[in-house]
């Protein structure tokens, strides 16, 4: 498997209500973390999206749990796209703690262009093919 260079992080916020009664944050949390960055990576590479026509499902998520994240632990998100398909895209995110930069969580999600009125998937526009082509520095 080829190594992805992440040119997109966001810090998280560990919140109180994040945290179990062993100090673990929740597995469940680390889906909000992801769909955080998701968004702000969507907004920054595709800012033409027309979100009352278009938008960006995820159909299938899954994720591995390396090691634990603890409440007192300060981390962020990195985000990159590896592969464009005719409609779709693959979506890979790391949750990594920032003072050692050990990856705690990855994430890979297909993310899939719907059309709001038709109510059925599309053509992934050029326009977010050449954004996240320019972005991650790759032709896709």
């Amino acid at each position: 498997m080829e190594k992805i260079e992440f040119h997109h992080t966001l810090p998280v916020q560990i919140r109180f209500n994040d945290v179990d009664k062993f100090g673990h944050v929740n597995n469940t949390i680390y889906f909000q973390y992801y769909d955080t960055a998701k968004t702000d990576y969507i907004a920054k590479v595709c800012p033409n999206v027309e979100w009352d026509r278009e938008a960006i499902m995820v159909v299938h998520i899954e994720c591995d749990f390396i090691s634990q994240l603890r409440g007192d632990n300060i981390v962020a998100v990195r985000t990159a796209v590896d592969k464009i398909g005719h409609k779709s895209f693959n979506l890979l995110q790391e949750v990594y703690n920032m003072d050692t930069d050990e990856v705690i969580c990855r994430c890979t999600s297909i993310m899939v262009a719907y059309n709001l009125e038709k109510h059925e998937s599309m053509l992934m526009p050029q326009k977010w093919i050449e954004a996240i082509s320019n972005f991650e520095g790759r032709k896709f």
